[in-house]
């Protein structure tokens, strides 16, 4: 869905959830957190998990569930990580805004983002949380991380992958630094850009010029 798309779409009817889009120590937990704190109606998506590791969080399915999922078509977006698989189930987010809810998904690729919108039923608030790098791996180290290293990788691929956007697509209704604003702040603008159907920063400034501003806020 390009831009103009997407704006005529939220301009005629509710937007569904909320997408955080963002690198490692971003913030999408907690800003998330913030979000549920601000407003109940807020949840963030149980996805489903085929595979080994942690399982809190997840809604654990074998192979077999899964492609009977697939072939029935309700899967919305279906990732691989880890040597494990991620889902997400039609089903999951109809239940949620079915009942009032407004559901938080986050998403870590420029690919899967563009899935997910594509797959939906509504437009949904896409929101890029980002920190410089150096910001990256001080919180990283802060909060005691074993694999801080592995962290400033991810930060790179994220980088790397908001620089294959196309000059024009702006897949992001709001740009927001996680180290220039505390979560409850972050958290009070996605709900007035949600509520308001639409994005609040300047789009003349752009994905590019953000990433640029922040690029040299490093140094």
């Amino acid at each position: 869905m390009n831009v103009n798309t997407k704006a005529n779409a939220q301009g005629e009817g509710s937007l569904g959830g909320v997408v955080l889009f963002g690198p490692p120590t971003a913030g999408k937990d907690t800003v998330s957190a913030a979000l549920t704190g601000l407003d109940a109606r807020y949840g963030q998506l149980t996805k489903i998990k085929v595979g080994t590791g942690r399982t809190t969080g997840y809604r654990m399915a074998d192979g077999e569930e899964l492609a009977a999922l697939r072939a029935a078509g309700r899967l919305v977006l279906e990732t691989r990580r880890y040597g494990n698989t991620y889902a997400i189930d039609r089903d999951d987010l109809d239940t949620m805004t079915r009942v009032g809810r407004i559901p938080l998904v986050h998403i870590g690729s420029m690919g899967h983002l563009r899935s997910f919108t594509g797959a939906v039923r509504q437009p949904w608030l896409c929101v890029l949380l980002w920190v410089p790098r150096d910001v990256c791996e001080q919180r990283s180290r802060g909060r005691g991380d074993r694999d801080t290293g592995d962290r400033l990788a991810a930060w790179d691929e994220a980088l790397a992958d908001l620089g294959t956007v196309p000059d024009g697509e702006e897949p992001f209704d709001l740009l927001m630094r996680t180290d220039h604003t505390d979560p409850a702040g972050a958290a009070e603008s996605i709900a007035r850009a949600h509520a308001h159907h639409r994005g609040e920063r300047d789009r003349a400034a752009g994905l590019a010029a953000f990433l640029g501003e922040a690029a040299t806020a490093e140094r």
